[in-house]
């Protein structure tokens, strides 16, 4: 069986926990932060979980993490 390439976009995005769950970060918090309220951009430094939906297809785009 050959090598599997690994997404470039997926290795800087998602990380996989002991468990198997896929960890990322949060959207929306790189620019235009002034007009979110400061509970929201706290929020959003929280890691958060991919959908059970998507963890398949990520989980392939990233064979080796």
């Amino acid at each position: 069986m050959p090598k599997l390439k690994t997404h470039s976009g997926a290795k800087k995005r998602f990380n996989l926990t002991k468990s198997g769950q896929v960890k990322r970060a949060r959207a929306f918090k790189s620019h235009i932060l002034t007009k979110k309220d400061t509970k929201r951009t706290r929020r959003l430094r929280t890691t958060a979980y991919a959908d059970v939906t998507n963890i398949e297809t990520i989980k392939k785009m990233i064979p080796y993490k």
